[in-house]
């Protein structure tokens, strides 16, 4: 995963002189689950062509310049490890900050999958 990259990808988009904001999501594996178990890693499977669906629908919104996604998938990632980035780039803060938040969640809801192991040798799928 390279932020660098992606940021450079971005200032490489022909459209990038109608920019005024660039957010980025960096997800990582954090030490508990939503319910409180200690976790000691993941794995993530990704539908892509899912992810090509929303990342074309949410392009296509107001003032949208581009979006990048990179996700860590089908390997065990451990505590602290980045999981995704997302990059969306646009025009002003509430195009940016609304586009940013929906891609995300429908990423997570509708694209990707994981599995969670838990420090007590249990993994759970959701």
């Amino acid at each position: 995963m390279d932020l660098s990259r992606l940021m450079q990808q971005i200032k490489g988009h022909p459209r990038y002189s109608e920019a005024g904001m660039i957010l980025i999501h960096n997800g990582v594996v954090r030490n508990t689950a939503r319910d409180g178990r200690p976790v000691k890693g993941l794995r993530v499977h990704v539908d892509h062509a899912r992810l090509q669906e929303v990342i074309g629908r949410h392009k296509t919104r107001p003032g949208i310049i581009d979006i990048l996604v990179e996700i860590a998938e089908d390997r065990d990632l451990s505590v602290g490890e980045d999981v995704m980035l997302l990059v969306v780039a646009g025009d002003i803060r509430e195009n940016v900050l609304q586009t940013l938040s929906d891609t995300l969640n429908a990423i997570k809801s509708s694209v990707t999958r994981k599995t969670e192991f838990f420090t007590d040798s249990g993994a759970v799928h959701s």
